[in-house]
């Protein structure tokens, strides 16, 4: 495998590598070493399969010819991400005769992950599934942790379960087709990093702005790093979101209200994305920390400025009601007893967990 490759292990009852670096999406030895069956299905979306699939099928082939390999392909986008498309990927796994022994490849971003990862988690109670994360945001959040999920109309990420990957491979050449917009999406959940736990690594990013809008390999190759160790470390140690792993949630809660009432991009590129979503959900969570007086103002202006010249949404998009987002909020899974539980902060670095956070206040940083 290739001399430049970075790895980022994650322990606990199921230990697996991350590995990140150019050019893995064809190193069929190690994609191969994966699988301890015969049979693949390879998950995949409408805009990365035409790139990358062929390639992965033949650099598994070229390494181990008795693969049974069967493809299944996504439409492209979050509406995607349903329970009628996850039961198109267990009647492929049906289709193909797949065994106890099968491996699901995840080819694609956020969508592609948590849907593949879920029909893997479901197939005769539990198969293997390989992540290979083809966009920044999968690289660094979706990929990584074992949260896989689809979306209902009531909520997002509301029906799924926990199931570790086998291995993940960020092949980081994948981000050179990655659109600046997803690019962006991306670097939002690179951020988050910096806001819950590492003041240092928030200031790189704001060194770094310019290197990293530009795809520049090395400093890329940086954030994926630092943001999927910080990941892994809470993973460890919270694999089932407990406790402390909550606080990747940072802005989240938020984010996801919108995405919902939005339709989740269903009425095209007027909606937010996921990262954009979350973007807008850090600054409403550190502008709710500084009303309830756990950090400044001055704090939530920080990550607000930082969030916009990373060219990245910080203001709820016209249109939604104040009141139909928090009716969203109410169902987040972090929850407690019908009590709203935030992530919020005391500032850059240090983010907790709120149980029974008033919902005036947020009603409050919703209205503006």
């Amino acid at each position: 495998m290739t001399s430049s490759l970075r790895h980022v292990d994650v322990g606990g009852q199921t230990p697996y590598r991350i590995h990140i670096g150019p050019h893995l999406l064809t190193e069929g030895a190690a994609l191969a070493a994966q699988v301890r069956g015969r049979h693949v299905l390879l998950v995949s979306d409408s805009n990365v399969a035409p790139l990358y699939a062929a390639g992965v099928r033949e650099a598994l082939h070229a390494a181990r010819s008795e693969l049974q390999i069967a493809t299944f392909v996504l439409p492209a986008g979050e509406e995607s991400k349903t329970l009628a498309h996850f039961g198109g990927a267990i009647e492929a796994l049906a289709g193909l005769g797949a065994t106890r022994d099968a491996c699901v490849f995840a080819l694609g971003g956020g969508v592609v992950g948590d849907l593949a990862g879920f029909a893997a988690a479901c197939w005769m109670r539990g198969i293997d599934c390989v992540q290979l994360p083809t966009t920044l945001l999968s690289m660094v959040d979706s990929s990584v942790g074992g949260k896989t999920a689809v979306d209902i109309p009531q909520g997002k990420n509301l029906v799924g379960a926990f199931h570790s990957p086998r291995a993940v491979f960020a092949d980081t050449g994948a981000l050179r087709t990655l659109p600046i917009r997803e690019l962006r999406a991306g670097l939002a959940e690179v951020i988050k990093y910096g806001a819950i736990r590492d003041p240092l690594f928030f200031e790189w990013l704001q060194a770094e702005r310019e290197a990293l809008l530009a795809g520049d390999a090395a400093a890329l190759a940086q954030a994926i790093a630092r943001s999927c160790e910080h990941k892994a470390e809470i993973v460890e140690r919270d694999p089932l979101e407990k406790g402390e792993r909550a606080l990747l949630n940072l802005g989240h809660t938020f984010g996801h209200a919108i995405e919902a009432e939005q339709g989740y991009g269903g009425a095209g590129n007027d909606n937010l994305n996921h990262g954009e979503a979350v973007a807008v959900g850090m600054v409403l969570a550190a502008r709710l920390s500084a009303d309830l007086g756990m950090a400044t103002t001055e704090d939530a202006e920080r990550l607000a400025t930082l969030l916009a010249g990373y060219g990245l949404p910080t203001a709820i998009p016209a249109g939604l009601a104040p009141d139909a987002l928090l009716a969203r909020m109410r169902l987040d899974k972090k929850n407690l007893a019908g009590r709203l539980r935030l992530v919020l902060w005391r500032g850059v670095g240090h983010a907790e967990i709120v149980p029974d956070v008033d919902e005036a206040a947020v009603l409050g940083v919703l209205v503006g």
